[in-house]
């Protein structure tokens, strides 16, 4: 079975074109489209959709640069170990206090300038983060790469608490 990228024709890498992704992506739609077989037998339409939700899920996982860095080092052999391998750098892990307890502190206080302040921090380490594991993943150190995605998803997950805190303040 091929992978995502095969599936694409794209090189099989960390850093990628988001245009020829897009392009590849509604070449493939276009082509399995369940539209496209409306006419046809139960069997077709049923492989149809089958090939429009692989092309779907395989266009997600590489638009998004944790999905890709993940999938990337599954594709060569390591796993992530998410709910096994919690183990995190102490600096990383003050730093998660450290921004937690400005989060709890902007709650406190429903202060928009400091949590623009704090998502302007936390947007420039994921940046940062997510340029690591491209030198990580271009010089195949993949068992590196694996502990920076994990660290990415913290990151990951702590932008969605501050994004939903901003809706919190909108109201």
């Amino acid at each position: 079975m091929q992978n995502h990228y095969q599936l694409f024709h794209l090189p099989q890498q960390f850093g990628i074109d988001a245009g020829a992704l897009d392009q590849a992506y509604r070449d493939v739609q276009g082509q399995v489209h369940p539209d496209r077989f409306v006419n046809g037998s139960d069997a077709e339409k049923r492989v149809a959709m089958q090939w429009a939700t692989r092309a779907n899920e395989a266009y997600q996982t590489l638009r998004n640069p944790l999905k890709r860095a993940a999938y990337l080092c599954e594709l060569n052999g390591i796993d992530l170990q998410v709910e096994s391998s919690t183990a995190m750098p102490v600096a990383f892990l003050m730093q998660q206090m450290e921004w937690r307890e400005s989060l709890d502190d902007v709650r406190s206080a429903h202060e928009l300038a400091a949590l623009e302040r704090l998502d302007a921090e936390v947007r420039q380490a994921w940046t940062a983060q997510v340029k690591e594991i491209a030198i990580l993943l271009d010089d195949s150190n993949y068992a590196a790469a694996a502990q920076s995605v994990r660290e990415l998803m913290f990151l990951d997950k702590f932008r969605a608490e501050i994004a939903d805190y901003y809706e919190v303040l909108d109201q």
